[in-house]
């Protein structure tokens, strides 16, 4: 963990400016956990992606992924990465997203969130909170609780699981990128060796249109380009926004991710 860490601080070094919760772009801490953060330099920030890593992950290796934070600084925008709690009796981190963890999660973020704005200056209400795997069903779940949370969701090979959620508190601005080929987060659902299973994602999709008071269950937009394929729901409540792209690999954070994302993001209502 530590050698993961000191890469990740390396290479945000080697990058560019990074952000400063003491020496070195030492780790924010809230009341209840800790989060990374890299500010882009050369001008004004346009805004802050929350990023939430996948299962048994941390904060360091989202900040070491070239795919996050350089696209990220390249377009304005800061990159606050999330930490989960440890792993009991496993390595690295993970998210309580249904609730009966160590810590409400939830709490956690809306912590790191007001930190953001009064230890660094960026606005609360210009976040996108994303995350991928686990860290995409905790995002999921937080914008079905809390749509307000953030501006945007943009949960990436993590939906909802079974039994899904009734319905959600009210309209959302999501966006939702999963993989054609994915075989650890299908996008039919699995049943773990738990016992629990994950929900299908085009379930979970119903239940967003139904929370964004759609018109039609069809998308009226439909586009197949770059090798990625996208359904858009437009015909909605005023404030929502509702997008599923899928791409042709498996369980992975696809390339062009921040670039799609922040398109998506910048042409919110």
């Amino acid at each position: 963990m530590r050698r993961v860490l000191a890469a990740a601080l390396l290479w945000a070094g080697l990058a560019g400016p990074a952000s400063a919760c003491g020496a070195a772009a030492a780790a924010c801490a809230t009341a209840t956990g800790d989060y990374l953060l890299r500010l882009p330099g050369g001008g004004p920030v346009r805004g802050t992606v929350l990023f939430l890593h996948g299962h048994g992950g941390s904060a360091a290796q989202m900040m070491a992924d070239p795919a996050l934070a350089a696209p990220l600084a390249s377009r304005g925008y800061a990159l606050a990465a999330a930490e989960g709690m440890p792993r009991q009796g496993g390595a690295g981190h993970g998210w309580a997203f249904r609730g009966g963890g160590a810590r409400d999660d939830a709490a956690y973020l809306a912590e790191v969130m007001e930190d953001l704005a009064a230890r660094h200056g960026l606005p609360r209400g210009n976040i996108l909170l994303a995350g991928f795997s686990s860290g995409g069903f905790m995002t999921s779940y937080l914008a079905c609780s809390d749509p307000q949370a953030a501006r945007g969701f943009a949960p990436v090979a993590g939906g909802f699981w079974r039994p899904l959620p009734a319905d959600c508190a009210g309209p959302v601005r999501l966006l939702h990128v999963h993989g054609w080929s994915d075989g650890v987060v299908p996008l039919e659902g699995r049943r773990l060796g738990s016992g629990a299973m994950q929900g299908d994602i085009f379930a979970g999709m119903e239940i967003w249109r139904r929370a964004n008071r759609c018109a039609a269950m069809a998308p009226g937009e439909v586009s197949a380009q770059d090798g990625l394929w996208r359904r858009s729901w437009r015909d909605c409540a005023p404030e929502a926004a509702l997008d599923l792209v899928l791409h042709p690999g498996g369980h992975v954070l696809p390339p062009g991710w921040a670039a799609l994302a922040l398109d998506w993001f910048e042409a919110l209502p």
